[in-house]
């Protein structure tokens, strides 16, 4: 009983250790390098599979009717927009290149990348709102659509893709992790009333799903780490300076959303990424190398929403989503 209610308390934390610790089993046991290999393509498959599995209980419990955008909503998404500018004139203007560039792109993925869609499962078990998230969510998706193919194609000449080419394989993608699984979910709530009971009866079913997901992300993580081509001081480089990103958008959105009353909304809006989204666009449009950073952030952004989760549950506020 003492172990299932660790791993309850601190699920975050867990799946990203057993995630990295079961990648390292397999890729240093020749043994299952076989299975390692066989199993590959299934976790690529089920991945998409999970997180659209925590939106659609997490849609399940949304009051659809309050889904409008709100006033802290434009300053965080015009903060992110400002700090995604600074980035790409710092690298037009200095003409950075090698590791240099390499640094900056690993930085400016974790600024540029949308809000986590699972999000809003943190910030209802912590206090916030839960509508407000979900919407902010959507907004900021659009906000990611339009940044990428104006900014990648100006940092990195590799990033050969046109404006239309990029907004579309974007947006696809959002509504595939984001408009599905909430469609779904409205017609469940409206028209299939047994069913929907069932589904937000399970307590944590969403917050425990997304910890399976990111298990995952967490092993694919490993992978690109070991894999990667530097040495291991860059390597912490790039880990130390996202755990600084992180920590600053966590606080700087605290710091906005406190003058609307929103700050635990505004705080996890900013500092929560999509980071395996993220390590999507990294790997493809910029340097490979690059998707270490929000490979890293993963790690310090679970940490931070860890101990969120066990301040709330010590003063007796935690909420089950």
């Amino acid at each position: 009983m003492g172990l299932i209610k660790f791993v309850k308390d601190w699920t975050l934390p867990v799946s990203i250790g057993f995630g990295a610790v079961v990648y390292l089993i397999f890729a240093y046991t020749p043994e299952l390098d076989g299975v390692s290999r066989m199993l590959a393509p299934t976790f690529d498959t089920i991945l998409p599979l999970f997180m659209f599995l925590v939106l659609f209980v997490t849609f399940c419990k949304v009051d659809f009717r309050k889904l409008r955008p709100k006033k802290w909503h434009l300053w965080v998404s015009v903060f992110q927009t400002v700090m995604v500018a600074f980035i790409t004139a710092a690298v037009i203007g200095l003409k950075l290149r090698g590791d240099s560039l390499v640094l900056m792109e690993a930085i400016l993925t974790c600024i540029i990348g949308p809000c986590a869609a699972a999000a809003a499962v943190v910030t209802q078990k912590i206090g916030g709102g839960l509508e407000e998230m979900t919407s902010y969510t959507f907004i900021s998706n659009v906000v990611t659509a339009l940044l990428i193919p104006l900014c990648f194609p100006l940092i990195d000449k590799s990033a050969d893709m046109s404006f239309w080419q990029a907004f579309v394989i974007i947006l696809y993608k959002v509504c595939v992790v984001l408009v599905v699984p909430m469609g779904l979910a409205y017609i469940v709530k409206h028209f299939m009333h047994r069913f929907h009971r069932w589904v937000t009866g399970v307590k944590d079913l969403s917050y425990y799903l997304w910890g399976l997901s990111l298990t995952i992300v967490s092993g694919t993580t490993v992978k690109n780490i070991v894999h990667a081509d530097t040495t291991i001081w860059f390597l912490l480089v790039i880990a130390v300076l996202s755990l600084l990103l992180c920590i600053s958008q966590f606080a700087i959105g605290r710091f906005i959303g406190h003058y609307f009353d929103r700050a635990i909304d505004a705080g996890q809006a900013l500092g929560q990424k999509n980071t395996a989204f993220a390590i999507w666009i990294a790997y493809t449009y910029l340097a490979p190398l690059s998707s270490v950073g929000p490979g890293c952030y993963i790690l310090w952004q679970n940490i931070i929403n860890s101990v969120e989760i066990w301040h709330c549950r010590k003063k007796g506020e935690e909420r089950a989503v």
